[in-house]
């Protein structure tokens, strides 16, 4: 088991204990929190002991909201995150912790790793993590880790650690229903029971949303189960999560538009669809009083489909010898050819009222992953010189082997919703485009990922604890194109096969000032190695689509990321009877060899490549204050994140203070788009009977600079306050009914922005629009009412 020992122990922010009030009113009583110093149970310590900031979400706290929400939790309550929505589907955000960001999309490099009880969650082709395929009621408990090594690949700014519920930790049933604004449909089933040694549970989940948004809506299937055994000295698990998803997102749409209609989407259809599953098996088997050893195995599969309806990039050639084609990017250059070298006709010869011709262009994406691969430790606490000891050592592999495939197809697309058509008289979807070295795209990937690490601390006094270690990685990435080689592509193909190694330390201290009290701090190294999608698209001239489309390329060189932090938690009586908690934390990071997705100068619009762009630095500090007594409970967060590049390179941009050639140039101490210096949060409930409790959350951030702005050279996304309500009344025990509503002032807020090429796609609502600023739009008030039914 991972994280809390108590499922409803709510626990954010976190302090080195947990603590409850206490009947006589000069004591605390406290709680204590064991932490895996690595991904596998059995590598607990007591947090008093942990020399870095951990955050725990127990089960409560992930409910807090109403239903279960992983991201909306890590949103409301955890300090130092925050959520950007470049989809804008409810299901699909990004998070980002310490300006490190983990998304479901291709094309962001992953800087946090997570691991779901003791296996890798990160999917092999591009280190994703698909949060919508877990349920969200099954979650036991969640923590975030800074500073660990132990937990492998991509854990530059910190890892997240799930624990799923089992019939060990959970017994009995649960039925709960809601509904509310826009269509939403919520339905989930869970049931836990045990016999004697042996334990079920299971967990069913169904969700529907309309959406507020033109083709936004969201359809979801979740299922987890997991059978247990547990002897004497040893436990057992076997587990299933099986997930499917359809799920459309706008996306960002120009701030014209959005004035007059802020529904809108800008193109479409863009629709994610996936269908996941995932078998592990889990072993703690304690061999003697001192020593255990721990193991997993586990499979996963993931088939993912792509659909993005896009403005074009293939136009008519104008008048000369190739009027009555279409040319990549219009008049003056290449002819657009489909497969097999014929070029595509003009098939809309004439423009429309406005001068516009409506041509469009369906990107289709396939991903085929099947992800397997086990860990072993052992774990030993006795003592070593007569002082507490203990050390834990591990082997870990991780494979991967995907088939990847990506089109292109030229078509229509609609005057007024601007999704993509097939015109009559041409091929159903479209005119396939060929062109060299970016689609169509077939190509094999196989990865393999080695780890082998080592943690020991150790007591040197009753108060003071040193912890070391560190972890070794390997990565062998091999790519293998499936498409004969085109004498006219710029690149070399897809084929080849990457290496990277690299060993990171850690050290740290944990001094216990007084038994409620804290103080630590240490060093640590983690690193990433490129992903097959970043390796095979990572020149300027071979340019893939949106990071969805790939083309051979040099090497990329991974990312060691180097942190220096500490802190300070505990815990102490408060006022009124209350019991109070607090954290803070400093940390500094520097990124070296940092990768971005860059635009392309020569390839059409919306194309890009990754590249090494340098060292980045992130540095800041959180504090977190909790008050709790019998009635009411509160919280206060507030983080300062500096995100900034610390070296020099230029970029293409739309951004329109770009110079002439289309370029930025960013500077040291530019910062980071996406990422609030300031970011609060607060929040609390009061019993006010024991029957009824409402509840408030509010997050707080200031502006952040546009994802293409790199350069700070215009006016940033502007911040924003949200409140949100709850109330919850058990009409009996086993009977509860309750009531959410979010953004109760209904704030017009945004989450995310960019800059779309403005012209070359006529829109109804502003004809005339020029500002190629992109915003994505949060949503406005919206209320959800739900049952709960326990048996």
């Amino acid at each position: 088991m991972s994280g809390i020992t108590n499922a409803n122990a709510q626990a954010v922010p976190p302090a080195s204990v947990v603590v409850v009030a206490a009947p006589p009113p000069s004591s605390v009583a406290i709680r204590k929190i064991t932490v895996d110093a690595s991904p596998l149970a059995g590598s607990g310590i007591n947090i008093a002991k942990f020399p870095a900031l951990v955050q725990v979400l127990g089960s409560h706290d992930l409910s807090a909201g109403g239903t279960a929400n992983v991201a909306q939790a890590l949103n409301r309550q955890a300090a130092g995150v925050n959520l950007v929505n470049s989809q804008a589907n409810p299901y699909q955000p990004n998070i980002l912790y310490h300006g490190f960001e983990l998304s479901p999309i291709q094309g962001t490099p992953a800087g946090l790793s997570v691991y779901v009880d003791g296996a890798r969650f990160n999917v092999p082709f591009g280190d994703l993590a698909i949060m919508s395929a877990l349920p969200d009621a099954a979650i036991h408990s969640l923590t975030v880790e800074d500073g660990n090594p132990l937990f492998g690949l991509n854990a530059l700014g910190g890892a997240v650690d799930i624990a799923m519920k089992n019939g060990f930790t959970y017994h009995g049933g649960e039925l709960e229903l809601s509904g509310g604004s826009f269509g939403k449909i919520d339905a989930n089933l869970q049931y836990g029971v045990r016999h004697g040694n042996v334990a079920a549970y299971v967990d069913l989940q169904e969700r529907h949303e309309a959406g507020w948004r033109d083709l936004q809506s969201s359809d979801l299937q979740n299922f987890y189960g997991d059978l247990g055994w547990r002897g004497t000295h040893a436990t057992l698990h076997i587990n299933a999560t099986l997930a499917n998803s359809v799920l459309n997102g706008p996306g960002t749409v120009p701030v014209q538009i959005l004035a007059v209609d802020p529904a809108a989407q800008f193109t479409g259809p863009n629709l994610i669809a996936d269908k996941y599953a995932k078998l592990a098996a889990t072993l703690n088997d304690r061999i003697s009083k001192t020593t255990s050893i721990q193991g997993v195995l586990y499979y996963d599969y993931l088939l993912e489909h792509l659909v993005n309806g896009n403005g074009p990039n293939d136009l008519p050639c104008g008048p000369g010898p190739d009027a009555g084609y279409l040319c990549q990017g219009g008049p003056g250059n290449p002819v657009s050819t489909m497969r097999g070298g014929a070029p595509i006709p003009n098939f809309l010869p004439r423009p429309d009222a406005a001068g516009y011709y409506q041509y469009g262009e369906l990107d289709l994406n396939s991903t085929n992953t099947n992800g397997y691969g086990g860990s072993l430790q052992i774990s030993n606490t006795a003592p070593v010189f007569g002082l507490h000891n203990h050390i834990i050592a591990g082997l870990s592999y991780d494979g991967g082997f995907t088939t990847y495939d990506a089109a292109a197809y030229d078509g229509g697309i609609t005057t007024i919703s601007r999704v993509y058509y097939t015109p009559p008289g041409i091929p159903n979807p479209g005119y396939l485009v060929d062109e060299p070295g970016t689609v169509p795209v077939g190509v094999v990937i196989r990865n393999a990922y080695y780890g082998a690490y080592l943690s020991d601390t150790l007591n040197l006094t009753k108060q003071l604890s040193i912890t070391a270690g560190g972890r070794f990685n390997i990565a062998n990435i091999a790519l293998h194109d499936q498409d004969p080689p085109d004498p006219n592509a710029p690149g070399a193909g897809l084929s080849g096969r990457h290496y990277y190694e690299h060993f990171n330390p850690a050290i740290g201290f944990a001094y216990n000032v007084t038994p409620l009290s804290t103080i630590y701090g240490g060093y640590s190294e983690a690193n990433a190695a490129p992903t097959p999608a970043e390796l095979s698209c990572a020149s300027p001239q071979d340019s893939c689509a949106l990071a969805n489309f790939l083309s051979g390329d040099p090497d990329l060189r991974q990312i060691v990321a180097r942190t220096v932090a500490f802190g300070l938690r505990g815990a102490a009586l408060g006022p009124i009877g209350s019991t109070f908690s607090y954290d803070l934390d400093y940390y500094h990071t520097i990124t070296n060899d940092d990768i971005e997705f860059l635009q392309s100068p020569y390839n059409p619009t919306g194309s890009g490549y990754f590249s090494n762009i340098g060292n980045v630095k992130r540095a800041g500090f959180d504090l977190a204050l909790r008050l709790d007594a019998s009635r009411w409970h509160a919280y206060f967060t507030y983080s300062r994140v500096s995100a900034t590049y610390q070296d020099s390179y230029t970029e293409q941009s739309n951004n329109p203070a770009a110079n002439a050639d289309g370029n930025i140039t960013i500077l040291p101490g530019d910062f980071l788009p996406g990422i609030p210096r300031n970011l609060f949060k607060l929040g609390g409930s009061y019993d006010v009977t024991p029957k009824w409790s409402v509840g408030l959350s509010g997050v707080a951030q200031t502006s952040t600079f546009l994802y293409g702005d790199e350069a700070n050279l215009t006016s940033p996304l502007p911040g924003y306050v949200v409140l949100n309500l709850t109330t919850r009344y058990h009409l009996t025990p086993k009977l509860e009914v309750f009531g959410v509503i979010d953004n109760i002032t209904d704030a017009t807020y945004y989450n995310y922005g960019t800059f779309a090429p403005a012209g070359g796609v006529y829109v109804a609502q502003d004809p005339g629009f020029s500002n190629p600023r992109s915003y994505s739009i949060a949503a406005p008030i919206a209320g959800v009412v739900g049952v709960k039914v326990k048996f």
